[in-house]
């Protein structure tokens, strides 16, 4: 008695759990059409759209084409030609099986083993395999250093795939240019060093992947996964994207129109500055908020040109003429840095140029002590690390430079820009000049997490040379526009106090001015006053 409809038919309530569980990644109304007209086709609908890929690693192409056969055949049982309730819930548990949230080392291990799969069906190398008996997907074996840069390269073009796609019978047989896959070495090189597989010395830089494939040193898989946690834990989702991208694109209307493609050719000029694709999908992974799809975005298509607040090399060196680019800007930014060691350093190998990066998440204002809410460090070349909030003090940012009205100071504080630590003892402290920067081990900070930003950096302060700064806008064109508002209010302000009405001055002749001008142009003359 009183005994709900889901006691007496579980079959429709585990449906009804199912269909909850997949609503939350996509609707239910676009699954079903996909489940009604493409479940008897699904490693068609699931595999990699047409591309060419320029310089590809080995089998890459082969690889991209088993992704569809290996995702449909692992995740999604064959189903009968009728659309029947027991073909429509398996096919649920196929798209949770892949899509739904899940503990972080799930997704990984679900991606690993289709790694795997799609490499024995390709016929390329792969020292992981997968334990089809355990219901943890559990993956065991070795990933050496070509087959890690295969797998990043991987899950970037099925990031690339949801955001190049054009819909079905639009236009798929035309000739497209071969698109550029991003330098992931840096990357390859992280996991290496964190497994202990490279060390952290002066053998970084200068480090090849093809090179290294000689020396027989790989990453284990659950290394490679501590790794992905700590430091990447977006590349668990590529996966996941990747399916619900192929449901949405089989779906797309044609009337409304092809979306823009958003391949890129050899000739890529997003390069040419700090913030290439590579450096900008690492990034994309590594933070954990909104950002995330901003850097995504960039690494597919380039950063907009018009986020570029500030370029030493195109604005002008100096603390003032940064502060005349980033002024009124009040959304996060993006702050990279290339430099050199100085020859004959203790501690740092000399003449070894390398990159650090800061993300904030609030704009620049000139102060005399440090703020901020949250922010970021990293190390982007030549390995990449990220290095989050340590949750201990709130030094996230410095920015402090002379204003027009100068007052005297017992103890001035030192001018430059500044990330973490203290005052005096700054973890990245960049002068006024914008000429040299001071690196200091993370003992002085507590603010950010420890871990170093130069290989083998050392506990001595490393005082570098900069080749160049670079600050990104990451606020959007409501951001922006509200910087350029503000421009011009403080250049119309500017103007007003350079302008000098000559109408609130006397007579020159009758002025005390004059008379002093008079006395020292010729101190012997008389000079009367007339009463």
């Amino acid at each position: 008695m009183g005994a709900s409809s889901s006691t007496d038919n579980p079959a429709a309530a585990e449906a009804r759990e199912q269909e909850s569980l997949a609503a939350a990644s996509l609707p239910l109304p676009l699954l079903r059409a996909v489940f009604s007209s493409h479940s008897s086709d699904l490693p068609s609908t699931l595999s990699f759209p047409p591309a060419t890929f320029h310089s590809p690693p080995d089998h890459f192409h082969d690889l991209l084409a088993a992704l569809g056969p290996t995702i449909a055949s692992l995740f999604f049982s064959p189903t009968a030609s009728t659309s029947s309730s027991e073909d429509w819930l398996g096919f649920l548990k196929g798209f949770n099986a892949c899509c739904a949230r899940a503990r972080a080392s799930l997704p990984l291990a679900h991606l690993l083993r289709v790694y795997a799969a799609a490499c024995a069906a390709a016929g390329a190398p792969c020292g992981v395999r997968f334990q089809p008996d355990d219901d943890d997907g559990k993956v065991v074996g070795e990933l050496a250093p070509a087959e890690i840069a295969a797998l990043l390269s991987m899950c970037w073009a099925m990031a690339w795939s949801g955001s190049a796609t054009t819909p079905r019978g639009a236009d798929e047989g035309a000739e497209k240019e071969p698109v550029l896959l991003p330098d992931v070495s840096s990357l390859v090189l992280s996991a290496l060093v964190s497994a202990g597989a490279v060390a952290d010395d002066a053998a970084v830089w200068g480090w090849d992947v093809s090179a290294a494939a000689a020396d027989g040193k790989g990453v284990s898989a659950q290394e490679f996964t501590s790794w992905v946690i700590s430091t990447v834990p977006g590349l668990g989702s590529c996966l996941s994207r990747y399916v619900q991208d192929r449901f949405r694109s089989c779906q797309a209307d044609p009337v409304k129109g092809i979306s823009v493609s958003a391949g890129n050719t050899t000739s890529d000029a997003s390069d040419v500055y700090l913030l290439t694709r590579g450096r900008a999908w690492a990034i994309s992974l590594s933070v954990r908020n909104a950002l995330s799809e901003k850097f995504l975005s960039a690494s597919v298509i380039g950063m907009d040109t018009e986020d570029l607040l500030y370029r030493s090399s195109a604005h002008g060196r100096g603390l003032s003429r940064f502060w005349s680019c980033v002024e009124g800007y009040k959304g996060p930014a993006l702050i990279l840095l290339s430099a050199f060691s100085n020859a004959g350093g203790e501690n740092v190998d000399a003449d070894q140029r390398w990159g650090i990066g800061v993300l904030t998440e609030q704009g620049f204002e000139n102060k005399d002590t440090f703020y901020g809410s949250s922010g970021f460090l990293c190390a982007t070349y030549p390995i990449f690390r990220i290095l989050l909030p340590s949750g201990t003090e709130k030094n996230i940012m410095y920015c402090h430079l002379h204003t027009q009205l100068k007052t005297y100071e017992a103890k001035p504080k030192p001018l430059g820009l500044a990330f973490g630590g203290s005052i005096g003892n700054e973890r990245i402290f960049i002068d006024e000049d914008f000429s040299k920067v001071t690196v200091r081990h993370h003992a002085v900070d507590k603010t950010y997490q420890h871990g170093s930003l130069i290989p083998n950096q050392g506990y001595l302060p490393v005082v570098a040379s900069i080749l160049d700064v670079e600050v990104w806008g990451l606020g959007g064109q409501t951001t922006k526009h509200q910087q350029d508002v503000y421009k011009k209010r403080e250049d119309i302000f500017s103007g007003q106090r350079r302008k000098i009405d000559l109408a609130a001055f006397g007579n020159w002749e009758d002025s005390p001015e004059k008379m002093m001008m008079d006395m020292v142009s010729d101190p012997n003359r008389n000079q009367r006053e007339e009463r």
